[in-house]
């Protein structure tokens, strides 16, 4: 393997795919802790220059930890983006080997930005929040069946209720002992709940799910999140602009708050009508308050100015 190589991982249930630029080997790991610790040994004796893995529904995650715990320049990129330049590549075909190598070609022709992945206690956050979407989402279809069920299914159904909503109780109290157990994640979630309309659930998620929060411009996270609009042109012709992409975890939490934050946040109140009084529909309005509303958090954490101080300004 050459010094200063691109490396591609391409993350299954069972193995680990490896593909090296420039020389072109091929390498094959198991996808278990002694496979990982295996793929760490074989890259200490390189300089790779970057590593790049797709995002596979968390099965990328023990991997990507586990280089990036050893300080290698690893980019967890969103699967879209590799079919795209695989179809840009007109490389069709499909298998572990082809996706590994087209990784590689990705970080070597784009070479994306090295990010600072989750720590442990981030990851934990983050799948605690994932679970807690799992139980809204069951309650949400236990109680459409409830309203139409009778008998014995119907207090079968409600059992069942009262079980989820206990299982959601004490997730949401293991998240705030996370929370308050670092320091740093204390003072920032009570930075962030300060702000009308922010609420544990909104806080947590950018806690857990966002941590380029404070870090980024206001256009650069605003694209991370998926709320900036996108040009749509070509020619004379100029289309409407579009939001896509990004965390969508974060953005569908962020519209829900948008929602509280219009009626007793005055700042994103104010915003939000004069765009409906400009005659924007609702959904315009909303995803361009999303916008504000997160870029008003991220200057407050880069910063450290508390609410009070920021809204008067705004």
């Amino acid at each position: 393997m050459a010094a200063d190589c691109f490396i591609g991982i391409d993350v299954s249930k069972e193995t680990l795919d490896v593909h090296t630029l420039p020389d072109g080997n091929d390498f094959q790991f198991v996808n278990d802790p002694d496979g990982i610790k295996a793929i760490c040994r074989k890259f200490s004796k390189f300089r790779p220059k970057l590593i790049i893995i797709e995002a596979t529904g968390g099965l990328q995650i023990p991997v990507a930890t586990a280089l990036s715990l050893k300080k290698f320049p690893v980019v967890v990129i969103n699967p879209r983006q590799a079919r795209d330049f695989a179809r840009a590549k007109g490389r069709l075909a499909k298998t572990d080997k082809i996706d590994a190598e087209i990784l590689a070609l990705f970080g070597k022709q784009m070479e994306p930005e090295v990010r600072p992945l989750k720590d442990e206690q981030a990851q934990e956050m983050s799948s605690l929040m994932s679970r807690r979407n799992q139980l809204i989402r069951m309650l949400v279809m236990e109680k459409n069946r409830f309203t139409r069920a009778y008998g014995s299914v119907r207090a079968d159904i409600e059992k069942n209720i009262d079980w989820l909503e206990e299982r959601l109780s004490e997730i949401d109290t293991h998240l705030g002992t996370v929370v308050r157990a670092s320091p740093i994640w204390r003072e920032r979630d009570n930075l962030l709940r300060s702000v009308p309309g922010v609420g544990d659930v909104l806080s947590r998620s950018l806690l857990s799910n966002l941590p380029e929060l404070g870090t980024l411009n206001r256009r650069e996270i605003a694209a991370l999140v998926g709320v900036a609009p996108l040009n749509c042109d070509s020619g004379k012709r100029r289309g409407k602009r579009r939001v896509w992409g990004g965390r969508s975890d974060v953005r569908s939490v962020l519209y829900m708050a948008v929602l509280s934050a219009k009626k007793y946040n005055p700042v994103i109140r104010d915003f939000y009508n004069r765009l409906k009084e400009a005659g924007k529909p609702h959904k315009v309005a909303a995803v361009a308050s999303m916008r504000k509303l997160i870029t008003i958090l991220n200057a407050m954490v880069r910063s450290g100015q508390p609410w009070g101080q920021y809204a008067h300004a705004a």
